[in-house]
C-alpha cells in the first residue's frame, strides 16, 4: 500500500527536528527531479527491493548512512549488522531523532515503519529480533540511504 500525499502533509506545520535541521519538505515533481525511479518507489511511495539486490546490503564500508532523499545522517556502519535477511540492517539509529516509527498494517501484516526523521521518507522497518544492546534490527532499503565513507563526510 501507498502511503502517497502523506509525507508532505504530515511534515508541514512540523517544527525543526531535535537535530537543529529544519524538515525538509517537497513536492511529488521536486521528489522526482532529484531521486531515481528506484528511490522514489521506495523513499515516498514506502516500496521494497528485493533482497541481495541494493548496494549496501553485504558492505563492510565503514562511514555514515544517511538519508538518500535530503542527506541527514540516520545510521553507522559501527551498528551494522549481516542479520541474513538480504537488506542493511542496523541495531540501532545515530541518534533517536534521527527516525521515526510508525505502525505499518499494509499488506495484511503489522509492522513498524521506519522514516526519516527530518524529510519523512520510508526507509524500511524495525524488527524486535537484533543482536544486542538494542534487541532491535533496523532493516533498511539501500536505495534510502548514502553511504559516506569514514573521512570523506560532508565532502
Amino acid at each position: 500500500m501507498s502511503r502517497e500525499g502523506l509525507g508532505d502533509a504530515r511534515s508541514q506545520g512540523e517544527d525543526a527536528s531535535s537535530q537543529g535541521r529544519a524538515k525538509v519538505v517537497r513536492s511529488e515533481s521536486e521528489w522526482k527531479e532529484r531521486l531515481t525511479p528506484e528511490q522514489y518507489r521506495i523513499t515516498r511511495k514506502a516500496g521494497t527491493e528485493r533482497a541481495f539486490t541494493g548496494e549496501y546490503w553485504n558492505t563492510k564500508t565503514p562511514g555514515t548512512y544517511s538519508c538518500a532523499c535530503c542527506g541527514a545522517p540516520l545510521f553507522s556502519s559501527r551498528t551494522k549488522f549481516d542479520s541474513g535477511t538480504g537488506w542493511p540492517s542496523f541495531w540501532n539509529a545515530v541518534a533517536s531523532e534521527a527516525v521515526e516509527e510508525r505502525e505499518d498494517r499494509s499488506l495484511f501484516m503489522r509492522r513498524t515503519e521506519v522514516l526519516c526523521a527530518t524529510c519523512d521518507a520510508h526507509l524500511g522497518h524495525v524488527f524486535p529480533d537484533g543482536p544486542r544492546p538494542t534487541g532491535r534490527r533496523y532493516c533498511i532499503n539501500s536505495a534510502s540511504l548514502k553511504l559516506e565513507p569514514e573521512g570523506e563526510e560532508g565532502g
